[in-house]
């Protein structure tokens, strides 16, 4: 029988290996294992004992690749060199990183404390979310795709972890995946509500409905809005207070299609069923309306591509993977200071 056994916070200091001793380079793998099929860092900890079983085929199922299992294991040694550096969070590594076995499972456990509410338990949460990663492997796939751009373009992210544990827009994007699996099965209540509670708690506003693709790096987050029908492809970047809305008057497919290896600059608005093409690019603070051309640049209010509409300025590098924001900007302004 395995079981979960709740401990006061002194009690599970005193448990927990990590505080004893902040100078150990390394942490014995059976001081953690213990608690391998128990949900760790909650409250509301259960006996499992009865679920024993569907427990482990579920942790089995969500086993990944060679791949996956090293970025996991990076994850962990980089978990592991933070607390040596910072013992007093040991005990937060511990619960979030150093007790799980996989990434999917940190993942359940990570968002479901963030989301949970009174009405709705983070133990509810857990299981909803570690079920559907065990459904469908093409999630932690793409969770892995995410945390990798966002270690290679974001140049304030130190670590995968550090992205994992602190970034919303990393966190928003991975509820969504849950969320628009949950859409696309007709269970859009569930779906809605966990829409409702990222837009609360991390002030990004995805519609289950939207598809997103891998390799997708929300920086900052903050005020991002992506309605029902839109599409976002791979390797997109997309930055604080971006909207890719509706028009306000259409109805059925009305929501952007956004190509892939695209950014959008900071406070841009996307509106109505227009596509952005693979390896566009568009400026900060612009309103387009319009459809925007592969590989070319659009930028202002009302958007215009840089260059002309009969003969843009063709970009010759990928700016969602770059994330050149500056580039040609003497082909459409003379601003200086």
């Amino acid at each position: 029988m395995t079981a979960c056994i709740h401990s006061s916070r002194t009690d599970t200091a005193q448990m927990n290996p990590l505080s004893h001793d902040p100078n150990r380079p390394e942490l014995d793998d059976h001081v953690y294992n213990y608690m391998k099929f128990c949900r760790p860092g909650y409250s509301d900890l259960v006996n499992f004992g009865q679920n024993q079983q569907k427990t482990s085929r579920t942790v089995a199922v969500v086993d990944r690749d060679e791949d996956g299992d090293d970025l996991w294991l990076t994850m962990k040694d980089e978990a592991r060199s933070d607390v040596e550096q910072e013992p007093i969070l040991s005990s937060y590594y511990f619960s979030l990183i150093l007790s799980h076995d996989s990434l999917a499972s940190a993942l359940a456990n990570h968002l479901s404390m963030k989301l949970s509410s009174s009405p709705l338990p983070s133990g509810t949460l857990h299981d909803l979310f570690l079920g559907v990663f065990a459904e469908d492997r093409e999630i932690i796939r793409a969770v892995e795709d995410d945390l990798k751009a966002v270690k290679e373009r974001d140049p304030a992210c130190i670590s995968y972890v550090h992205c994992f544990l602190n970034f919303k827009g990393f966190l928003a994007c991975q509820a969504q995946r849950v969320s628009h699996k949950l859409w696309s099965q007709g269970r859009k209540s569930l779906a809605l509500l966990i829409q409702n509670r990222v837009s609360e708690v991390f002030a990004v506003d995805i519609h289950p409905g939207a598809k997103i693709g891998r390799g997708i790096m929300l920086d900052h987050a903050t005020g991002v809005v992506v309605g029902e029908t839109a599409v976002i492809g791979n390797d997109v970047s997309i930055l604080h207070n971006v909207t890719l809305g509706g028009t306000g008057k259409a109805s059925g497919d009305r929501h952007p299609k956004i190509g892939e290896g695209v950014l959008i600059g900071a406070g841009t608005s996307v509106l109505g069923n227009v596509m952005i093409g693979d390896g566009a690019k568009v400026g900060a603070g612009s309103v387009v309306l319009k459809e925007v051309p592969a590989r070319t640049t659009a930028v202002g209010n009302p958007a215009r591509l840089i260059g002309g509409k009969e003969n843009p300025i063709m970009l010759d590098k990928i700016p969602g993977l770059t994330m050149d924001q500056t580039s040609h900007i003497s082909g459409w302004s003379d601003y200086v200071i």
